[in-house]
């Protein structure tokens, strides 16, 4: 039985990419474990990502694993069994306290890391590094809940180094550079490009929200000032908005730019390939830079990402934002690159 773990929509994806691409190497039974968030956008993509994948013979068990007090623990023990029965394992995020946690019980000597966005790339450098696995957008947290976990996420870091008698395989769309050993296997979109599509495109253009501002490391006003700049430049007429973007930043959004705020139902690559989309997509340093060019290949659409301003970035942001962002675009395929987005002269200028 392959066993996988997903807290987010793309990474049930993913792992739908993933059963497709393996094809008759897996085994018939797969059963994914919801972990879901709280916030509603993600739950509801979820849901919807769990419609599609049932649709594909995969059964998925949703399982609440934040809320109460205890909550964890019960979460952790009702999977305990299932976790023990597993002949593969696959997990969307290894940065997660819950995957982490799951990992100190898993017996198999398969396992496969699926993407869970540009945090794939961090996850493999750092693997590469031996350093531990830390967010790229986090400063050095070592508060007592960090030092606490520390044990359990050092043990998690060993269950990713491959050995005599466990696999390790990372399916990604990103360009990585996995260390010796660990298996990297291209994830194409070929399950997304055979269900959906081809899309009908509209004349305008698109652009694709981030939630940089609400990880803490964008500043507001640029942010805002750039998609005003983007859409002025380029006849973008909609803005798809990242599932975690705040609904006060999007009123402000659309109260300055007039651009209609779409709220996708689905992961990005899917939306975009059952269209209707633009000719022209429109994005800031992200996962879709690399994902879209796949899942819409032989479409026409043009991909563009426009670089961000070190000057856009708050104080507060991780040292190591504009270096993870800068490679987030430089590595990108088959896109545009634009400069930074040319922002309105000050008043009186």
């Amino acid at each position: 039985m392959n066993l996988a773990f997903v807290e987010s929509p793309v990474q049930l994806l993913n792992v739908l990419e993933w059963t497709h691409a393996k094809g008759e190497e897996t085994p018939a039974v797969t059963t994914v474990v919801v972990l879901p968030p709280v916030d509603p956008m993600s739950r509801g993509q979820l849901r919807r990502m769990a419609d599609l994948a049932r649709d594909e013979g995969i059964t998925v068990r949703w399982q609440e694993a934040r809320g109460e007090q205890g909550t964890p623990l019960k979460t952790l023990r009702a999977l305990v069994a299932l976790v023990r029965r597993a002949d593969h394992v696959v997990i969307g995020d290894p940065f997660s306290r819950y995957v982490q946690l799951l990992l100190s019980i898993v017996r198999t000597g398969g396992l496969t890391v699926v993407d869970d966005g540009t945090a794939t790339m961090e996850f493999v450098a750092q693997l590469a590094r031996g350093e531990r696995l830390v967010r790229w957008h986090r400063k050095g947290n070592k508060g007592p809940r960090e030092l606490l976990l520390a044990p359990v996420t050092a043990a998690a870091r060993r269950r990713f180094v491959p050995s005599a008698g466990r696999r390790v395989e990372v399916f990604t769309a990103m360009p990585v550079e996995a260390p010796e050993g660990v298996e990297v296997t291209a994830n194409t979109f070929s399950w997304t490009r055979a269900r959906f599509g081809p899309p009908r495109l509209t004349k305008g253009a698109d652009i694709v929200g981030t939630s940089l501002v609400e990880t803490g490391v964008v500043e507001p006003a640029p942010y805002l000032e750039a998609v005003a700049a983007l859409a002025r430049t380029h006849g973008a007429t909609r803005y798809f908005a990242h599932r975690r973007e705040a609904t006060d930043k999007l009123h402000a959004l659309e109260a300055a730019t007039g651009l209609e705020i779409v709220r996708p139902d689905l992961p990005l690559e899917l939306i975009a390939r059952r269209g209707p989309i633009g000719r022209t997509v429109l994005s800031f340093p992200s996962t879709v830079v690399h994902t879209l060019p796949l899942a819409l290949a032989g479409t026409g659409v043009k991909v563009a990402v426009c670089d961000i301003d070190p000057e856009w970035l708050r104080d507060t942001a991780s040292s190591r934002a504009q270096g993870f962002l800068s490679g987030v675009t430089e590595t990108a395929r088959d896109v545009h690159r634009l400069a930074f987005a040319p922002l309105a002269p000050p008043a009186g200028s």
